[in-house]
């Protein structure tokens, strides 16, 4: 059996963890996967040459590098019996939360928030994506993630269109107390689902958790629409709000692409 560890740079969720998983699945010299979030290494067990994995990790451009290759005599791995329930929890929290940060960020007219639902619902399509690929076909993972995709991608795009019309036009000022208050809930959604994934490791990294939920770029979204709201009360201008709201889309179209490389 052999050991190679990757740092992956771009790994700072249970997202990325989910799109390396549903990558890799179809490798049938992988023995184990063992995700190490806070410190952004990835530990692959395996029996034969490591070049097809490896081209794998890399094709999802998560900033992948291999570390080193060893050979060890660990055969046996604890299995994660729970997997799927604890799947279904986080894609209930964040379609909440989706259809949540829609209605109050329509109603409130912030983009800032209407971003962040479409960030949510990529993370929904992720654990959804998972949940089918657990004792389904790798053709039928393929096909829901070329339609989560593109789907992804057309809404961040009507997205960037609604900012640059609200950029060029005489729009009234979103709801900032709405953005900081729906932003919080959020946050502490993201951070529930976390601690629920995390809940799936062994005791020896509960100890990561706080350094989890404190790198993960869903927080950093959710605080950055909450500043937005600040900053659009403080200067009383939609332009805080429009900018967190292209950032978040330009995140949401990357995350689009990388779900579609599943489906190659």
């Amino acid at each position: 059996m052999n050991k190679t560890v990757f740092e992956i740079t771009k790994m700072d969720c249970p997202s990325e963890e989910n799109l390396i998983r549903l990558k890799l699945e179809g490798i049938t010299n992988i023995a184990n996967l063992d995700f190490d979030i806070p410190n952004r290494k990835l530990t692959i067990f395996h029996s034969g040459e490591i070049d097809l994995i490896e081209k794998s990790v890399f094709e999802l451009n998560l900033g992948a590098k291999k570390i080193s290759t060893t050979q060890t005599t660990q055969t046996t791995f604890q299995e994660n019996k729970n997997q799927k329930k604890l799947l279904w929890s986080v894609l209930i929290i964040n379609f909440i939360f989706f259809i949540i940060e829609m209605t109050t960020g329509l109603i409130s007219k912030s983009m800032g928030l209407i971003a962040d639902s479409l960030d949510m619902l990529a993370d929904s399509f992720v654990y959804g994506i998972s949940l089918f690929a657990i004792g389904g076909t790798i053709y039928k993972k393929k096909q829901i993630a070329k339609l989560a995709g593109y789907f992804q991608i057309i809404l961040a795009f009507i997205g960037f269109i609604e900012v640059l019309r609200r950029f060029l036009g005489n729009e009234k000022l979103p709801n900032f107390s709405t953005m900081i208050i729906i932003s919080t809930l959020a946050l502490i959604a993201n951070g529930i689902s976390l601690y629920i994934l995390q809940k799936s490791k062994s005791k020896e990294e509960i100890h990561m958790k706080a350094s989890m939920i404190f790198t993960s770029n869903d927080i950093i979204i959710n605080l950055g629409v909450i500043t937005a709201g600040i900053l659009v009360n403080w200067f009383q201008s939609n332009k805080p709000d429009l900018i967190i709201g292209s950032i978040v889309f330009t995140l949401v179209i990357q995350g689009a692409f990388r779900i579609l490389k599943l489906s190659k």
